[in-house]
C-alpha cells in the first residue's frame, strides 16, 4: 500500500513538471559564465522541441537580419552538433562575430574584388616568366559557364564566385595548372570567413555532420558549414580566459594567441628583453616548426638558469603553444611565478595580441585589438536583446 502511494506520488510531480528536459549540467566557458554587470549567467533548460529551441536563438539576432528562422535553425544546429552548452552568452558570442564578419550574409560580398584578383594574375604571371599580355588573351576564352574568364573577373562580387573562377581556370586554361596550381586566393570563406585550412583539418579531427556533394571546401561557402566551422573555431576548445574579448582576439589572431601573448609579456619582463607581443612563440614554414630559435625562444634561453630548465625543455613546452597543454607546462608556469615575483604581483595570463591585420581585402590600418573590441560591443549588444527576451 505505501509502494503504491509513492508510486502515485513520483507520478503526480512528474506530471506537475514543464516537461521540459533537466539542464545537461556542464559549466559554461569561463569567459561565458558572467554578463558583463558580474552576475552569473546560466545554461539554457532543454526546449520541449526542437522549434522551441530555434525561436530563443531567433530573438537573439539583429532586428536586420533577412531569414532570421534559417539563421537561428543552422545556428541551432551547429551547438547540437558540436554538442555545446547553450545559452544566451554562448549564443551572443557567435552572433557577435557574424555581423562583424559578414553582417549576416552567407557569401559576403567584398568590395573591390576584380582588382585584387587582376593585381594578383599579374604578379604571378611575372614570378613565372609568363608575358602578362598573353594572360589577358587567354582569359578571353570561353568558360563553363558560358561567359569569358575575363568577364567573370570583372564582375566577381564574392569569395565564392571567385573560389569557382580558379578551379575552372586551373582546370580549363592551358596556363591554368603551372600558374595557379596548388594556389587559390580565397583562405577564409562564409558569414564567419572562417580559415578553409581550419575546417579540413577539423573535419579529420571530428567528421563533417552533413552530406557533403562536393569539396569539403565548398561547403564553407555555404551558410550551414561557414557556421559550422566558424563556431567551431570560436567556442569548441578551452579557452583559458576571464573575459570573452581574448576569446574574440583568439578567433582573429589564432587559437591561445591571448595567452601566448601574455607569455611574451612575462617573459620579456623576467628577461629584460623587449618581445613582439603578437602570440607567435616559434618560427614557422608550411605549419612546421623550424629548428631556428625564434626570439622567444631566444629570450627563454638567456633566462634558462632562473627557470632552473636546459634548452631542450625550453624547445619541448614551446612545441605545444598552440595546445591547451602549454598553459600547463614547466615554462608556463615557472616564468609566470618568476615574472610576478620580479614585479611584486601577479603576472596576468592573458593580454591583447599586437598585431596589425593584413590582406588585399583591407584598405585601411586595423588590428586584432580593433576586432576583438569591435565583436565584444556587439556581444554586449546581443546580451541587452537577450535580456530583453526574457532569455538571460
Amino acid at each position: 500500500m505505501r509502494l503504491a502511494v509513492l508510486l502515485i506520488a513520483i507520478l503526480i510531480a512528474a506530471c506537475s513538471t514543464t516537461g521540459q528536459p533537466p539542464p545537461a549540467g556542464r559549466p559554461l566557458p569561463s569567459d561565458l559564465s558572467r554578463l558583463p554587470d558580474g552576475t552569473a549567467a546560466k545554461a539554457w533548460t532543454a526546449p520541449a522541441d526542437e522549434r522551441e529551441a530555434r525561436t530563443r536563438v531567433a530573438r537573439l539576432l539583429p532586428e536586420t537580419v533577412r531569414d532570421p528562422a534559417g539563421w537561428a535553425g543552422d545556428l541551432q544546429a551547429a551547438f547540437v552538433h558540436l554538442d555545446l552548452v547553450q545559452s544566451a552568452p554562448t549564443y551572443c558570442a557567435a552572433i557577435a562575430v557574424i555581423e562583424q564578419e559578414s553582417s549576416f550574409q552567407a557569401d559576403p560580398v567584398v568590395a573591390g574584388l576584380p582588382a585584387i584578383v587582376w593585381r594578383e594574375l599579374e604578379q604571378r604571371s611575372g614570378r613565372y616568366g609568363i608575358p602578362f599580355f598573353v594572360v589577358k588573351a587567354a582569359l578571353l576564352k570561353a568558360s563553363p559557364d558560358g561567359r569569358s574568364y575575363r568577364e567573370r573577373i570583372d564582375t566577381l562580387k564574392t569569395e565564392k564566385q571567385l573560389n569557382a573562377l580558379y578551379a575552372d581556370m586551373i582546370a580549363e586554361l592551358p596556363f591554368g595548372k603551372d600558374l595557379l596550381a596548388g594556389y587559390n586566393p580565397v583562405r577564409t570563406a562564409g558569414p564567419m570567413q572562417v580559415s578553409i585550412d581550419f575546417a579540413e583539418r577539423h573535419a579529420r579531427e571530428k567528421p563533417y555532420p552533413y552530406k557533403v556533394s562536393k569539396a569539403l571546401r565548398d561547403e564553407v561557402f555555404t551558410r550551414r558549414g561557414g557556421l559550422y566551422f566558424g563556431i567551431a573555431i570560436l567556442l569548441d576548445y578551452p579557452a583559458p580566459y576571464s573575459e570573452v574579448i581574448f576569446r574574440f582576439a583568439d578567433f582573429n589572431a589564432g587559437r591561445y594567441s591571448s595567452r601566448n601573448a601574455a607569455f611574451q609579456s612575462a617573459l620579456a619582463h623576467l628577461g629584460g628583453q623587449p618581445l613582439v607581443l603578437d602570440g607567435d612563440l616559434l618560427r614557422y614554414e608550411d605549419g612546421q616548426a623550424v629548428d631556428a630559435p625564434s626570439t622567444v625562444e631566444s629570450a627563454a634561453r638567456a633566462v634558462a638558469g632562473v627557470l632552473r630548465m636546459n634548452a631542450s625543455e625550453i624547445r619541448r613546452d614551446l612545441l605545444l603553444e598552440k595546445a591547451p597543454a602549454f598553459g600547463r607546462s614547466p615554462l608556463f608556469t615557472r616564468v609566470f611565478a618568476e615574472a610576478g615575483q620580479a614585479a611584486g604581483k601577479e603576472w596576468p595570463t592573458q593580454a591583447m595580441p599586437r598585431i596589425d591585420l593584413k590582406s588585399p581585402k583591407i584598405t585601411r590600418k586595423l588590428t586584432t585589438e580593433w576586432f576583438a573590441r569591435r565583436v565584444d560591443e556587439r556581444y554586449r549588444n546581443c546580451l541587452k536583446r537577450a535580456g530583453t527576451a526574457g532569455l538571460l
